[in-house]
């Protein structure tokens, strides 16, 4: 079904261009108040990032939501994972995190949680579109929701996440450097590892409403690469600006994608005789890690791009690990969502518990060379039935046989076209990538 305004994860554009907007907002927070809170009420929380423009959207969504007679509890700047595990001890009907994740300040968008925790259906979504678009009727003003702010909101999850660390184990001794984004973490990332013993430093911790996500985080790594050497630290842990995404460094400075963090964490479980199922990735995952997988004889399946569509993949199998190439993990057996603080820490016990460094266990497969270009385009389109794009591909899998595969997408945050190829050398996914990306430039740019 095709969808107005909700992407591959909630709603995301600029601030102040359609339909990131305020007058949008309040709209949003009363259909999906209707939907979400159902007849009786109920109540929503409200959590966001760093960005100037949360404070704006949150009182729009919360004017929306006592529209619509549900009360509302608002968190503050907490990271998306923490409002998922709120909305399930809350007992709360939704959760909402207003957040663009990785892009920049100017960018803005919104998140829901069913009482699960876990992001809505598409059915749902669409609900709460269907009613954005109807006439918005204020219930009796005895009937309007409250709003008030639960101040212990940090510390709760601070303390969930240091129970999925499990046991008796400390992480004295250790030297970790954690790279905040200036975001939705600053205080509540660093607190979990220092609790647990670390030496912690701390970079991107000071946000000013305006720097999220620059030159810090998990899509900007060569900050905590340089801090990590330069310290000499144990291992770095850059999160994004909404911390639900999570990369490393290990001691050499070398960078930690997804894929190694799921092939850690699968083959120090298994070890432990604790792995259960199979692992689900996405079209994106690294042909390199399924690879590695089959040879230990751990199942493997791909889905759709987007955490959710890991999580539905997930219960649908009953396998309890999933996760992408850029740090979106689930790690089931821990939490029901993707978490970068959870993830690091069921890394960290792998690192703990083999005695090894992350370098060492990271280096347990090899990746097959890929190729991720991107290609800004004016308006979204219908790949499939633009014949040169169609072409271009084709002949990209002819020339590599059976030794690479071609992927295009649309994002479903952003107005790009991503254009993958994997292949045995770095030189011949290159090459395809390219190609076949000035093919869709020269079809679609704007």
């Amino acid at each position: 079904m095709t969808r107005k305004y909700f992407g591959t994860d909630g709603i995301r554009g600029t601030v102040g261009t359609a339909p990131i907007t305020p007058d949008f907002m309040l709209k949003l927070g009363w259909a999906a108040g209707k939907v979400l809170g159902g007849d009786a009420g109920g109540k929503v929380l409200i959590g966001k990032d760093t960005r100037i423009s949360g404070y704006m959207f949150e009182s729009a969504l919360e004017a929306g939501l006592s529209a619509a007679g549900v009360d509302t509890l608002l968190l503050g700047p907490l990271p998306t994972p923490a409002v998922s595990y709120l909305t399930r001890t809350f007992s709360a009907q939704a959760g909402i995190v207003i957040s663009a994740s990785h892009n920049p300040f100017a960018d803005n968008g919104i998140k829901f949680f069913g009482p699960d925790g876990r992001k809505l259906s598409d059915h749902l979504e669409s609900e709460i579109e269907r009613l954005i678009d109807q006439p918005l009727v204020c219930v009796h003003p005895a009937g309007l929701g409250r709003a008030k702010r639960i101040n212990d909101a940090a510390g709760r999850y601070v303390e969930f996440c240091k129970s999925t660390f499990g046991g008796d184990t400390s992480l004295k001794g250790l030297r970790i450097v954690v790279d905040c984004a200036h975001g939705a973490a600053y205080q509540v990332g660093p607190a979990v590892f220092r609790e647990l013993g670390a030496e912690v430093i701390t970079i991107g911790n000071e946000p000013d409403g305006l720097n999220i996500n620059k030159d810090v985080g998990s899509t900007y790594p060569a900050a905590l690469q340089a801090a990590v050497k330069a310290r000499g630290a144990d291992l770095g842990v850059a999160l994004d600006g909404d911390a639900d995404r999570v990369v490393m460094v290990d001691h050499e400075g070398r960078l930690v994608d997804g894929d190694q963090l799921l092939f850690v964490i699968a083959d120090h479980l298994t070890a432990q005789g604790r792995f259960e199922g199979g692992v689900v990735g996405t079209l994106m995952t690294n042909l390199g890690l399924e690879q590695a997988f089959a040879a230990r004889g751990i199942p493997f399946a791909r889905a759709n791009v987007g955490d959710r569509y890991v999580v539905a993949e997930m219960v649908k199998r009953g396998w309890m690990l999933g996760g992408e190439t850029s740090g979106h993990v689930v790690c089931g057996h821990a939490t029901g969502t993707g978490d970068g603080l959870v993830t690091a820490l069921q890394v960290v016990a792998a690192v703990r518990g083999s005695g090894k460094t992350l370098a060492a266990l990271s280096r347990g497969y090899e990746s097959c060379p890929q190729v991720l270009v991107n290609v800004r385009i004016a308006e979204k389109v219908n790949l499939a039935e633009q014949a040169s794009i169609q072409a271009a591909v084709v002949s990209a899998e002819s020339a590599m046989g059976g030794d690479g595969r071609v992927l295009l997408r649309a994002s479903g945050t952003e107005p790009l076209i991503r254009v993958m190829v994997e292949a045995q050398s770095q030189t011949v996914a290159d090459t395809h990538a390219h190609t076949i990306a000035d093919v869709v430039r020269a079809s679609l740019s704007d």
